[in-house]
């Protein structure tokens, strides 16, 4: 129900450009950009600057941003009361998920979920845990997944899985063939890390510290934005990795990657995270049991 111009506005300015964004809402780019042309003649302003084949935006596009977020936010809440309403559960729904948990937990999930209930819209953001909990408190995500708690004011958490994290390594990189290690011995081999903001970094950083190895101190060879990345370079035998056990059943199975025991284990708990101090929908309460229970299955 929300004005199309804002809509056509919102995507533009989250993908800061008139192509990606009419791909995004499957319309052509004379299209958005007459849309974007008559929403700048409304307010009589510059929502964004044009230069050299790229776009940003103005003070006043920033200012229409924050407003256009907040409506279409109301606007999908305002579907979702109305279809409760009627007793169907259907409408938009809006999900954030950790690179972990979106690449190798959430797929399932959101499939079963839809199966269930077809009338739902639902839509998968993937970023670093420290994005999706920001995109939370901002309500421009219904729902979170998480792997380290909110530290966000006003957000729910709820442990939903606990997740055991394990060193990798390639066939014939020295750790290979060692059963288990403890975190003083990893000081002596090249580290491949995940990046600063992941929930991953930020747990295994905790862990050293907790075990008198300073993450500094670590031979970090390379920060990577994701764990299809990790595994990639460190099937080359450049250096080992942590990462949720989860992640390489496939590749310890065909045996292009080892598995190795931290000792002590290195567990970390998932979590579930919504706004607290705004109305639950019944479709977001919902899904949250129904992830809840299905996280807790997979990971046993």
């Amino acid at each position: 129900m929300a004005d199309r111009r804002l809509q056509v506005f919102h995507a533009v300015a989250k993908h800061l450009s008139f192509t990606r964004a009419a791909d995004a809402l499957f319309m052509t780019q004379p299209a958005v950009t007459f849309q974007i042309k008559q929403l700048e003649e409304q307010y009589n302003t510059r929502l964004f600057e044009r230069r050299h084949g790229s776009i940003s935006l103005t003070p006043a596009g920033e200012l229409v941003l924050s407003y256009a977020e907040r409506i279409l936010a109301l606007s999908d809440e305002l579907e979702t009361r109305l279809g409760e309403m009627t007793g169907e559960m259907r409408g938009p729904l809006l999900v954030g998920a950790s690179t972990t948990i979106a690449e190798f937990m959430l797929p399932r999930i959101l499939g079963e979920f839809n199966a269930l209930y077809p009338q739902v819209r639902a839509r998968l953001i993937v970023a670093n845990s420290e994005s999706i909990e920001r995109r939370v408190a901002e309500h421009t995500v219904d729902v979170g997944l998480i792997e380290a708690p909110a530290k966000f004011a006003g957000l729910a958490s709820r442990i939903c899985c606990e997740d055991e994290l394990k060193v990798i390594c390639a066939p014939d990189y020295p750790l290979a063939g060692r059963r288990s290690i403890k975190p003083k011995d990893l000081a002596e081999y090249e580290f491949i890390s995940r990046e600063p903001g992941s929930g991953t970094r930020e747990i295994t950083d905790d862990y050293f510290r907790a075990h008198n190895v300073l993450p500094e101190n670590l031979k970090t060879q390379m920060e990577l934005g994701s764990p299809e990345a990790l595994k990639g370079v460190v099937a080359t035998g450049l250096g080992f990795a942590i990462v949720s056990g989860a992640v390489v059943k496939k590749e310890i199975q065909v045996g292009e990657l080892v598995s190795i025991t931290l000792q002590p284990p290195l567990k970390r708990s998932l979590y579930l995270i919504h706004p607290a101090d705004r109305f639950q929908s019944r479709l977001s309460a919902t899904f949250i049991d129904f992830a809840h229970r299905q996280l807790k299955e997979l990971t046993q």
